[in-house]
Order: C-alpha cells, then structure tokens, then sequence
C-alpha cells in the first residue's frame, strides 16, 4: 500500500485554492461529513496483515464464486456461440496475429469489431481446442477478476475523505460485501455461463481497471504508472465492447467528486491523462465503422426506429432494476418485440425521468450520489438508449456492470442501518444468491432445456420457439421440430429462418416437395441466404434436377465464398454433368476451406478418380475414411480406385469394409465378387454371396447372383 511522505492538508473554506472550488466545491461539502470531523481511530494495521486479510478475501470470494458455478463447466455452446466460436474459422490459430485481430466475419456476430474477445477466444482454442469446459473456466476467471478489481474500488472509494468518516473503518469488509453480491447474483449467469458473452465481462473487467488504476495513481507518489495502466486498460475495453465509450466520462465525474473537486480542476491537473483517454475514442470509432452497424443489427436507419427503442428500453431497464432486487424470471433470450406507444410503458418512463432528473440534480448538490447514478445511466447508455439493437431489444447481460452501483448501494444502506450486523445480513443474502445462481445454471444443461425454459416464460418468443425446433433436430427429433418451426412461423412471419429450419426437418422426414417450398420461402423473404441455397440445392438434387441445383450451390458460394459445403455439392454436382476440371476445382476449394470436411473429400476423390488422377484420389478416400470411419461409399469407391492401380488384395479389404458397414450394399458386392473372380476364387466369392443371402433372405437380387456364381464355379 502505497504511502504519501506528508498528508496534505484538510481543505477548509480559508485555505481551498483559487480554481479549485467555487460553487460546485462547496455544494459538495453540503449534506457530508465536514473533513474536519473524521474520528480518531485506532492506528491502522501493519501493511503485512492488512494485505492477508485482502488475500484471504480474494480467496474466499474466487472460491465462492467457482462454487456457485461448479454445473456451469460443461454447459454446451449455445445460441451466438455456433457462429462465433464452433464456426468461427479465425479462432483456430494465434498467428498470424492480424487475422485474429481482425477477423473476415459477419458484421453481426458477437465477436465482430471486438479484437479483445476473438484473441481470448482463440486462445482457448490454442489451449484446449473446441472442448467447452475450458471457456467456462476461462469465463469464471474474468468474473473473479473483475470482482476482485470491484472489491478494489469500493474499498479505496470508502476511504475517500468524502465518506471515510462513515464508512472508512470498515471499508475492506464493506467492499467484500459489495462485490460477493454483484459475484453470486444470479442476474450475472447470462453474461458468465453464455461464453460469448464474455464480451461483456471483458468490457467489465477494463472499465473496472481504467478506475481502479485512476484511483491508485491520485494517491500514488509517483502516479505514472498508474495512469499508463488505465490508459491501457481503456484501450483494451474499447476492444472488447461498445459501452466502453462511457468509462472516461465516469473517470472524470469520479475524479470531480472525490479527488479535484471540479471539472475544470480534474482537467488542469491530469489534461494529459484525460487527452489520452479520450484519444481511445478513435480505436472504438474505428471498429465500429468496420462491422457496418454491427451487420445491420444496430443502430440508426433499421426496422426499429430511435423513439420506438427508447420507449422500449423504459420497459426493459424498470424490468432490469426488479430483476436486480428480485432475480425472477431470468430469461435466456426476451426476442425482438418493442414497444409502440408511450401509453403501454407511462409508469417506467415517468419512474425513469424521475431518477435521471434526480440524478442530475445531484451531480450538483449530492456529487456522491449523482455519480452513483451516473454510472447506471451511462453505462447502459450505449445499448439501451436511442441508438437501436434490433436483434435484442432487451438482455439481462447489459446489467453486468451496472448491477455494482446497486449492490454498493444496498450494502451501505444497510450498513447505515444496522452496522457491523449488516455484514451478516449481506453474507446471508451472498449465499442465498449463490444458491440461486446454481439453481440458474441448470437451466443451462441442455440446449433443449434451455430453450424450453425461454419459451415457457416468453411463450410469444418466435426466435425462442424456431431456436427450441433447433435443438429438437439435432437431438434427432424432427417432427416434434416441425411443430416448434410452425409456431415460429406463426409468431413471426417474416422471419426467414424457420422457414429454412422447418425445410430441413421435412427433408429429414422424406417430404422432399414440402422441403423444396419451405427453402424457395426462406429465399423469398431473404435472397441473401447461402445455407437456403445449399440445402434447396440439395433437396433439387435429390428430386433429380441437378441444373436448378446447381444454379444455387452456385448462389450460395457466390455470397460466402469459403463456404465449403456449397463447393463439396457443386464439385459433385459438375462431376454428375461431366463438368470434370470444374468438379475437382470445386472439390480442392472445399478441402482447402475445411480439411476435415468428409464429403468433400469423397466428392473430391471421385473427381479426380473419373479424371483418372487415381493414386490422388485414394489420398482422399482414405482421408474421408479416416475423419468418417463408418462411409461405405468411399470404402466402395476406394476399392475401385485400389483395383485400377493393381492393388487388388487392398481393393477386397476396401470392399469388404464397405459390406460390414452395409451388408446390403450391392455395388460392394458386385466389386468384390468381380475381383474374387478375377483371382479365380471363384468358391469364395460363392460362399461370400451365400453369407449375403442368408443376411438378406428376402433380396432377390442377391439370390440371382449367386445361382450366377454357383454355375461359373461347376
């Protein structure tokens, strides 16, 4: 702890210097303990045990907090995590750094414009690949930090002379307390338990740091150091989220209230500071511009216009506050809907107006509590304001950081109230949140649980309702997806995506032609949509139309150029029309994109197998088969590569893996019996067919085959 050779001296109304008082000066002192009035205390401990018992805190609560959310650990990737983590190409490296900086993604995805979260998360993936554990893991350590840097704050704010005669002495407890709340309440589970949303929790943990540091460096002897780390520490939080534009103007409203005691004096004592703060701005504005209004998702000119979000926001911010005192329901995901007229939400926007106006005024007279204020306001500012996100209207992770000024605020009430019993109390309710944020994280168990948790209590979620269809499907249950698209559809018809979803559960239940309507739909109401055009090419192919399907794995490579899927199709679509150079072009592009793809190792390998290009092609076979062990096509197809290049006791070991995969399969059959023939095994390849039919007793064609083979062998 750092000590000043000589304290100053206490400011009174004969010795404040000129400029650094004035009105605002002495309106600060009106309504607080005078400075002259702090008690006598006891000598403060030695610096060796103070810092114990700051260790043995830190501990207590990173313990705490691993508790609370020890089921959390192997919650799957859900929702934004599938497009900014499990499909998210740039992760998958640390260098060359510049591509993971500064990703080729969508403009809409949680990670675009937010170098911080895409660097953290690939370096996840550089530690432990795509197993989850290991973001939660990570997840819990920027929680526990940023409540421990949390803890910082308040502490030293408690020591402020402003409030130190009150709550000075028990300034460590105190900001134990105010931190175990805001660490176990369970309104904090969206932004800890969704790993994406570590956007959030990074953005937190920078905006803490810029004002711990700031904090750290007015009372430092030499404050250089300081002020560079919360320069950096700014910098960094302009990398990681939006909100972070708020943090230098509530570094100067706290600089005002406690330490220059006006804004022109912050100013001319720390310019530099506050020019170097301000120049962070341009790093944001920069990243910003480039996801193009975060893919049009945000801001100005879109289907929700500035009024209609911000009457919307009265709704979620009045909803915000009662989560923060009764934290039930907590919802996943609270969709799109908006608010059309002052009339449905005249009590939260005259609740709001009131505690805005209420804070302004005390900026002037109360500064303590305007700035309390302040940070509420400005820190939500940014995405629950004017400026509209039209993909969420209304998420419970915008709290994170806003949620301390209203834990500080319950415990120094309580404090006020009852002394040292308060701590009691707050270590009751810590538990009792710490429960219920565990109670949180088993709703996160399953996707499909998940979203029926949303759906129950959003019922009129159409995303909430398709993403619930989602889960079905992949959980191999597709017409009870259908059901949950339908509804979907119904809330929300001109949402292109459930169309999309609903055609994939019908083509997974053999209803090519309804497949085929529901794709065409999707594309109607989104031209732009490569996975449609894939998966209608796939459903055209599959009803015999390889020309119309072609035009749209065209389409769909043409709007996401690495999309490798879409050229693995066309690769085979070409092959089929006789395209061959086409086909394996196509085919290599597919590989390059995505080496572990399966099938575009298969279609790729035929490609080049017609273009008689075999020993490359038996490369890719033998991937494909690798990274697929049970596909009995490319085992056929491998053997016919390994008989063209005179292999052929390898070829029988191919075909006979393609029957163990498929007993059934005829090619395989055929192969093999030509090669065992060929050899002149001919009572082997009889008695082959004769396992075959006695497998397969009603298939005739088998038993024609072997009465084939029993008279070649006479």
């Amino acid at each position: 702890m750092t000590r000043s050779k000589q304290a100053p001296a206490l400011p009174t109304a004969g010795n404040i210097p000129d400029g650094a008082a004035g009105a605002g000066k002495y309106s600060f002192l009106r309504g607080q303990s005078s400075y002259l009035s702090l008690p006598v205390n006891a000598p403060p401990p030695p610096p060796d045990a103070a810092r114990r018992t700051i260790w043995l805190a830190a501990v207590g609560l990173a313990l705490a907090v691993f508790a609370a959310y020890h089921n959390s650990l192997a919650v799957p990737f859900v929702f934004d995590d599938q497009p900014a983590i499990v499909e998210n190409g740039s992760i998958r490296h640390l260098w060359p750094l510049g591509s993971v900086l500064a990703p080729d993604l969508a403009g809409g995805l949680t990670v675009s414009g937010r170098p911080l979260v895409n660097l953290s998360l690939a370096g996840n993936y550089a530690v432990g690949g795509g197993a989850v554990t290991g973001y939660h893991v990570f997840n819990l350590v920027i929680h526990v930090l940023a409540g421990l840097t949390l803890l910082g704050v308040v502490r030293r704010t408690l020591r402020q002379p402003a409030l130190a005669a009150r709550f000075g002495p028990a300034a460590l407890p105190l900001g134990v307390a105010v931190a175990a709340l805001w660490l176990l309440h369970p309104l904090q589970t969206e932004t800890v338990t969704y790993v994406v949303q570590r956007a959030e929790s990074l953005m937190a943990l920078c905006y803490l740091l810029t004002l711990y540091a700031f904090i750290r460096g007015t009372a430092a002897e030499r404050p250089g150091g300081w002020f560079a780390l919360s320069l950096a520490a700014c910098l960094l939080g302009m990398a990681a989220k939006e909100v972070m534009v708020t943090a230098p103007l509530l570094v100067l409203l706290y600089d005002r209230t406690f330490v220059a005691g006006t804004m022109a004096e912050a100013w001319r004592r720390r310019w530099r500071y506050y020019s170097g703060l301000a120049g962070t701005w341009l790093l944001l504005a920069w990243l910003v511009a480039g996801t193009a209004g975060r893919g049009g998702t945000a801001g100005f000119g879109l289907s929700v216009g500035p009024g209609q979000y911000l009457l919307t926001q009265c709704e979620a911010i009045v909803h915000y506050l009662r989560l923060a005192v009764w934290p039930d329901p907590l919802v996943f995901d609270y969709g799109t809907a908006t608010v059309s007229g002052l009339g449905q939400v005249g009590l939260q926007a005259g609740l709001l107006v009131a505690l805005a106006a209420g804070t302004l005024v005390a900026l002037a007279r109360r500064p303590v509590w305007g700035l309390a204020g302040a940070w509420f306001f400005l820190i939500l500012a940014p995405s629950s304001s004017v400026v509209p996100v039209a993909s969420q209207t209304m998420a419970e992770h915008r709290m994170y950081l806003p949620l301390a000024v209203i834990m500080a605020g319950a415990v120094l009430g309580l404090y006020r109230w009852l002394g040292r019993r308060s701590l009691l109390v707050c270590g009751l309710v810590a538990a009792v949140f710490g429960a219920l944020t565990m109670r949180r994280n088993a709703d996160y168990q399953t996707e499909q649980g998940l979203w029926a948790d949303t759906v129950a209590k959003r019922p009129q979620n159409g995303r909430a309702w398709n993403n619930l269809g989602k889960a079905l499907f992949s959980a191999g249950r597709p017409a009870e997806a259908v059901v949950r698209y339908e509804e979907a559809i119904r809330l929300e018809p001109a949402e292109p995506e459930p169309y999309y979803n609903l055609g994939l559960a019908l083509a997974r239940l053999n209803r090519p032609t309804d497949a085929i309507s529901r794709y065409e739909q999707a594309l109607r109401l989104r031209p732009e949509y490569p996975e449609a055009h894939n998966n209608l090419g796939n459903a055209l192919l599959a009803a015999g139309r390889p020309d119309e399907a072609g035009s749209h794995y065209e389409e769909a490579v043409r709007l996401r150029p690495g999309f490798a899927e879409a050229h693995s199709n066309l690769a085979n679509v070409r092959l089929e029309q006789g395209r061959v150079a086409e086909a394996i072009k196509h085919g290599e592009e597919a590989v390059r994109q995505d080496p572990r793809h399966a099938e575009a190792r298969y279609n790729l390998g035929n490609a080049l197998a017609q273009a008689g290009q075999l020993a490359a092609a038996q490369v890719h076979y033998e991937e494909a088969l690798r990274l697929k062990p049970a596909y009995a096509d490319v085992a056929n197809n491998l053997g016919n590569v390994l008989v063209g290049l005179d292999r052929l006791p390898e070829a029988i070991a191919a075909y006979e893996r393609a029957l163990q995969l498929d007993p059934g399969y005829p090619d395989a059959r055929r192969n093999l019996a030509q090669v065992l023939i060929h050899l002149g095994r001919l009572p082997e390849a009889v008695a082959r067919y004769q396992q075959l039919a006695q497998a397969r007793p009603d298939d005739a064609a088998i038993r024609t085959e072997l009465a084939q083979l029993r008279q070649l062998a006479r």
